[in-house]
């Protein structure tokens, strides 16, 4: 809801601050006071054209700002995100809009810098404006859908439409996925079929580079590796050394065997050191047995295959020069076998694949076509009702001669999540004339009435949202009964809704909930614009006076008391 229109040095206004009721607010004064310049400063804030005749003669610059409780509309946040405003919960949006003496303006969302273009996107969804020289949001044919369907309360066929076309887009797109592979791939069968009998013959490994290119490392070393290990056992003497040792420990065996011949004890210091000589000499024989044993198996290690060599290498060469080929990696080339053999099957047995996928788009469009037909005999049956809830609001406004009708259009090849139609609101004015839009056959203030009637009809669900709405002289030409109707359209379209209107008709007046008095007069040689928020005294003498012209009488005060009831 509006809560707040500030304004300063427009056209006539030095500063007015004002503060917005809910319900209907009527703005009424004598013909040229300014009312035109209240709506004007509205339209400014939220993103209408301007130019420098806006700005007060002798002022440097002229604003408007329009503040507006914390939104909940999921379309209004979204577009917020959009143009990179974030409005936190609770928090106020504030729209402002500064011209220059120049002309040049500037706007501001929450007093953020932003685009005239996104101002008057974030204005459209927050206010509707209706006179007698445009008519914001039921003018626009794609406005017309949403209307129709929050009127009919069609959102369960309009989930079932959109869950529909997500399934019908997720299958076609599956079915051109592989009808762009099968034709990929048929158009190289002949190159992928060589290619994969190629890979199929190499019969490639993971990491199998890696491991021939060890292999190979180890075996370009193996022939001086032998070498070395024949060295380090010519050194270490081979069985010879072993021979020496045994001769050398049978030897010391013999010396210990004289010395107890000759009479020496056990504890005899020559039989002691004779028994640890031999038991020296001994390890070392075990030592140099597992020493020339250990050189004899690690030569063993390098004795590889003849060719071993030579096989790794040409094996290795043969994946390079494949991979070289294929435009690719070696470790690739186990994944690409793969892949050309999928693209193989795709051509030899895909079209098992391409006629089941067929058949689920198929299927995914006989559900969506029921789904869609569904949400248009809801759709023709909303619009029915709405037809005849429009006719009968256009009679008392005196629109008695005007007919209105909901088209809908089917849009060939459509299946999208809104259905398969255009939904367009059109009306014919007089009798014999052909239905137009709504804004090629209306007249000024055929066309704003037309609008309340609209919007009482949309309005007569309690689920159905309602912006702030204005309407501009909507009572233009029309008095009596037509603008009581007028005023009682207005006061049922105010119930849980927020309604400006500019207004000469004291029947409309008099419903307001808040009253309005627009006056111009001369300050200091210089002409202004004020508005008076008139309460019940004031308001009577108000409505007395739009009554009788500008001598008010007692009957013209009793006709008011009448009047507001």
């Amino acid at each position: 809801m509006l809560t707040t229109l500030s304004i300063r040095d427009i056209v006539l206004v030095d500063a007015l601050d004002l503060e917005v009721e809910d319900g209907l607010t009527v703005l009424t004064g004598e013909t040229g006071a300014g009312k035109s310049i209240i709506l004007d400063a509205l339209g400014l804030a939220l993103g209408a054209r301007s130019d420098a005749g806006l700005v007060r003669n002798g002022a440097k610059q002229a604003s408007a700002t329009a503040v507006f409780t914390a939104p909940d509309d999921e379309a209004l946040i979204a577009l917020l995100s959009e143009r990179g405003f974030e409005v936190a919960p609770g928090e106020e949006l504030i729209l402002r809009r500064v011209v220059s003496a120049d002309g040049r303006s500037r706007a501001y969302v929450n007093d953020q810098p932003a685009g005239v273009t996104a101002l008057r996107e974030i204005g459209a969804l927050l206010v509707e404006v209706h006179g007698q020289h445009e008519t914001v949001g039921l003018l626009d044919w794609k406005t017309h859908r949403t209307l129709l369907d929050n009127y009919g309360g069609l959102q369960p066929q309009l989930t079932g439409v959109a869950g529909a076309a997500e399934r019908l887009k997720t299958a076609q797109a599956h079915l051109d996925e592989l009808e762009a592979s099968a034709a990929e791939a048929a158009a190289k069968a002949e190159e992928i079929a060589l290619n994969l009998a190629d890979l199929d013959a190499l019969d490639p490994k993971p990491d199998e580079e890696t491991e021939l290119a060890g292999e190979r490392a180890i075996l370009g070393a193996a022939e001086k590796a032998v070498a070395d290990l024949a060295d380090a056992r010519n050194l270490l003497g081979g069985d010879k050394l072993s021979q020496r040792l045994a001769s050398a420990l049978r030897a010391v065996e013999h010396a210990r065997q004289r010395a107890v011949q000759a009479g020496a004890e056990g504890d005899n210091p020559i039989i002691v050191k004779l028994a640890q000589a031999a038991e020296a000499v001994d390890r070392a024989l075990v030592e140099a047995t597992e020493a020339v044993a250990c050189v004899d198996a690690a030569a063993d290690a390098f004795d590889f295959e003849p060719g071993r060599l030579d096989k790794a290498e040409e094996r290795l060469f043969a994946l390079r020069a494949a991979a070289r080929k294929l435009n690719t990696t070696v470790e690739a080339l186990p994944a690409l076998r793969v892949k050309l053999r999928e693209q193989l099957r795709l051509i030899e047995d895909g079209e098992e694949a391409l006629t089941k996928a067929r058949r689920d788009v198929a299927a995914a469009i006989e559900a969506y076509d029921v789904a869609a037909l569904l949400l248009t005999s809801a759709r023709e049956a909303a619009g029915d009702r709405l037809v005849a809830a429009v006719m009968d609001e256009l009679g008392p406004l005196k629109l008695e001669r005007a007919r209105f009708r909901v088209t809908l259009e089917p849009v060939e090849g459509r299946r999208g999540p809104m259905g398969v139609e255009t939904v367009r609101f059109e009306v014919a004015t007089n009798a014999g004339t052909a239905f137009g839009p709504l804004d090629t056959v209306a007249s000024g203030g055929e066309l704003a009435r037309f609008a309340l009637a609209m919007k009482a009809a949309l309005a007569s669900r309690e689920d159905q949202r309602q912006p702030v709405m204005i309407f501009d002289e909507v009572d233009q030409g029309v008095g009596g009964a037509v603008a009581e109707a007028v005023g009682g359209r207005l006061q049922r379209l105010s119930r849980g809704a927020q309604v400006l209107v500019v207004t000469h008709s004291p029947q409309v007046a008099a419903r307001g909930h808040a009253h309005w008095k627009v006056r111009k007069a001369d300050v200091e040689g210089h002409t202004r614009t004020s508005i008076d928020v008139l309460q019940e005294g004031p308001r009577q003498e108000e409505i007395a006076r739009m009554l009788s012209g500008a001598e008010i009488t007692d009957e013209a005060r009793a006709a008011a008391r009448v009047l507001i009831g």
